[in-house]
C-alpha cells in the first residue's frame, strides 16, 4: 500500500513540475521542440513518383501536440516554420527559404500547426490516458496533415499545368505514405501514453 501511495506522489510531483513552467520555459521548450522537428525532417526518404518525400516530420508534429497541449504545441510549430522561412535548413532534405511555402510539399508544412492543436485539444481531454484514444488522436492529426497537403498539392499541380486526376493525386500524396503512418502513429500514440501513464508527464 505504501509503495503503491509513494508512487501516486511522484506522479504528482513531476506533473506539478511540468505545468508550473513559467512563460519564459514553456516558450524556450517549445523552441527547443521546433528545433527537433528540424532534426526530424532529416529523416527524409524521397519517392519516385511523387513531389513529397516521406519524413520524420510528422511524427514530431505529434508527439508535440500531445505534451505540449494545444497552445503551445501551435506556438512551438510555428516557431519552426517561422525557421524555415527564414532560410535555415530545417525542412525535408535540409532546405529552408520562404520559397518552400510556394512549393508542392507547402500544404503539409502549414498542416503542421493546426494538426498539433488538434491533438494537444484531444490529448488535454482525456484522449491521452488510454492507448486506443491516444492512437485515434494521433489518427486525426495524421489524417488532417495529409488532408491539407494533398489539397495544397492538387492546386499546386493544376497551376503548373502537371494535374492528372484524383487518382494520381491519391497516388502522390496519401497512399505511399500510409504504412509510414500507422507506424508513427502507433509509436507516438505508445510514447504518449506510457509518458502520461506511468509520469503523468504533460506540458500543458
Amino acid at each position: 500500500m505504501s509503495v503503491r501511495l509513494d508512487r501516486k506522489v511522484e506522479r504528482k510531483r513531476v506533473h506539478v513540475g511540468l505545468s508550473s513552467l513559467t512563460r519564459a520555459h514553456r516558450l524556450a521548450a517549445a523552441f527547443a521542440f521546433s528545433l527537433l522537428v528540424g532534426l526530424f525532417a532529416r529523416i527524409s526518404v524521397d519517392l519516385p513518383l511523387s513531389p513529397v518525400p516521406i519524413t520524420g516530420q510528422s511524427f514530431a508534429v505529434l508527439l508535440c501536440g500531445a505534451l505540449f497541449g494545444p497552445r503551445l504545441a501551435a506556438v512551438s510549430l510555428l516557431m519552426y516554420l517561422i525557421e524555415g522561412a527564414l532560410g535555415l535548413p530545417v525542412f525535408a532534405g535540409g532546405k529552408g527559404g520562404i520559397d518552400v511555402f510556394f512549393g508542392a510539399t507547402a500544404g503539409f508544412l502549414i498542416a503542421f500547426p493546426f494538426a498539433g492543436a488538434m491533438v494537444g485539444y484531444l490529448s488535454v481531454r482525456g484522449w491521452d490516458r488510454r492507448l486506443i484514444d491516444a492512437t485515434l488522436a494521433m489518427t486525426l492529426g495524421t489524417l488532417l496533415i495529409m488532408g491539407i497537403g494533398a489539397l495544397w498539392l492538387g492546386v499546386y499541380l493544376k497551376n503548373v499545368g502537371a494535374w492528372q486526376s484524383l487518382s494520381a493525386l491519391a497516388d502522390m500524396a496519401i497512399f505511399p505514405y500510409l504504412p509510414g503512418a500507422a507506424l508513427k502513429i502507433v509509436v507516438a500514440a505508445g510514447i504518449v501514453w506510457a509518458l502520461r501513464r506511468r509520469l503523468s508527464l504533460r506540458l500543458t
